[in-house]
This record gives structure tokens, sequence and C-alpha cells, in this order.
């Protein structure tokens, strides 16, 4: 059974009796839709695990087709706030299925910057995690050699320093945390992308 079948499944169960499940309904619907931007193949299809709503937000566990449990902070217009990994599954061969690839950026020494060349499969992704203090200044652009590619940045508590936004928009900013921080590349089109990924620091 599908995300959105298991879903309205348990809805005309619980439709009378919470006057809320319209706006946790459209949080469950953007974890769903977000997991499968990011989650890869193992993410197109699973299950959802709960649901916690709230005026703030939704708190909603999901688990993909490879078993991984995802967690997601959801409002109740659809917005992803937050979509995370909360217990990878091994598939069997040491890597993580349904979780994104991760890459550790070093820069050369001496230098404030580095550029990547890479390349992602359709509705993949790919996480470079950049060691940086607060009140430094961080540049950041993905340049694809086709369809632009979409982007987002996470700060070292998980929350959003930039929304994903696409590859043709470069960030530059100041950092307010200090720590491990995570450009997250993302492949939404449908076929195989190469593109150049340009971070610097100061």
């Amino acid at each position: 059974m599908a995300f959105r079948e298991r879903v309205a499944a348990a809805a005309t169960m619980i439709l009378v009796a919470s006057p809320g499940f319209a706006a946790e309904q459209d949080a469950i619907d953007g974890c769903i839709d977000q997991l499968r931007v990011v989650g890869g193949p193992d993410g197109q299809s699973g299950e959802v695990l709960s649901s916690e709503f709230s005026e703030a937000a939704t708190l909603v566990m999901l688990r993909d087709l490879g078993g991984t449990t995802w967690r997601c902070l959801a409002y109740s217009d659809g917005t992803v706030g937050e979509l995370t990994v909360a217990s990878a599954a091994d598939d069997g061969g040491g890597a993580m299925a349904g979780a994104s690839d991760t890459v550790r950026v070093r820069f050369d020494a001496g230098s404030t910057g580095t550029e990547l060349s890479d390349a992602l499969a359709p509705g993949a992704s790919r996480k470079y995690v950049i060691g940086a203090a607060a009140e430094q200044d961080l540049y950041a652009r993905v340049a694809a050699d086709g369809p632009t590619l979409d982007y987002q940045i996470f700060n070292p508590d998980g929350s959003f320093l930039l929304d994903r936004t696409g590859g043709d928009m470069e960030y530059r900013g100041e950092l307010w945390q200090s720590g491990d921080h995570v450009i997250e590349v993302i492949n939404r089109t449908g076929a195989e992308q190469s593109y150049n990924l340009i971070i610097g620091i100061e």
C-alpha cells in the first residue's frame, strides 16, 4: 500500500475526532513529497509510522521502502522545515539504504575555498559537510552541466540556513552557529546530472 493510501485509510477513522486533521494531513503530505525528492528509489514508497500534530509544527515519522526511518517536521501549509534520517537501514553491503551520500569537505592548506566535481542519479542527493565557525562568511554555488539542480543548507543544529533553492542562485551570508554545516545537492530532474559545487569560507 502506498504512502497516501495508508494515510487515507487511517484518516477515515480519525477525521471526526480531530479538528486539526486537515492541517495535519497537509503536513504529512509535505513530508511524503519531500522524502520522494531526497530519498532516492527507496523514498518513493513506504509507510507513515506516526504523526504528532501541534499548532507550531507536526512531527511525522516515516519508513521508506528500504527500511530507513525518517523524522520530518512540517507545517499546516505542507512546508517542510526539517527532514532527517532517524534510523538508517543497512542494505547488506555496508551502505545505508535510503540515506543520501555524505562527503566531508576539506580545503587545501592556506585556501579559503574549493571546487568539487560530482554527479547525481535522478532523485538522488549528496550532502557536503563543512566545519565552520559563527560569524564566518559562507559562499556556495551549484553549477550543473544541464538542467538546474536544487540545494539547501543546514545549520549544525539541523535547522535551515537556506531553504531548498535552485542551483542557479548562489548563496552568500554570515554563519550564526559553529560546527558542521551541511550543503545538500538534490537532483529532481529525470536524468543523471554532473555538476560543480563551489564552496568558500572566510
